[in-house]
């Protein structure tokens, strides 16, 4: 059976991301281990792991978005969905969908205005003046990618591969 145009390309993304996030956690872990090292061992801290730690825990958490959304591992409460009748859970689904998708749109607006601030000010870190603005723009557009993976999933529900989430 040929997959879908979608499910071709959110199996590109999700190798994409998960590699990115893979790569992000790693290098998180060896820097601070390097840097509890150096600093305990040798009294000399490796300058700007506090900085470079706090980009990549945000590349991270946005770059696991699109992926938690795609496969519905995001946490659910569950209290009513015995009380909806089957007929309707399919609309509900979709309305949710679409709920998720335009808090997502508009959370991306508004980061793509912090970014063009970011951009203005020319805000960078204190210590290693990396500047932050490329990192706000990437947040924004996966925060984008995540809205339209809800709106795909409003219409074509079929398409992700985990169809509940996580059970509170």
């Amino acid at each position: 059976m040929k997959k879908s145009v979608f499910t071709r390309s959110a199996g590109y993304l999700d190798v994409v991301l998960s590699w990115i996030a893979g790569v992000v956690l790693f290098s998180m872990m060896l820097l601070t281990s390097a840097d509890v090292f150096t600093r305990y061992v040798l009294n000399a801290p490796i300058r700007g792991a506090f900085e470079v730690s706090e980009i990549l825990m945000a590349v991270l958490i946005f770059a696991g978005l699109p992926l938690v959304s795609r496969k519905n591992e995001h946490v659910t409460i569950e209290f009513a969905d015995r009380l909806i009748p089957d007929v309707l859970r399919g609309v509900l689904d979709a309305l949710v969908q679409l709920v998720c998708a335009g808090m997502m749109f508009g959370s991306a607006w508004l980061m793509f205005l912090k970014a063009q601030r970011v951009g203005q000010y020319g805000d960078n870190t204190a210590t290693l003046k990396i500047e932050l603005a490329p990192f706000v723009y990437l947040m924004c557009l996966l925060i984008l990618i995540t809205g339209f993976i809800h709106v795909v999933k409003a219409f074509r529900p079929g398409d992700s591969e985990s169809q509940s989430g996580g059970l509170v």
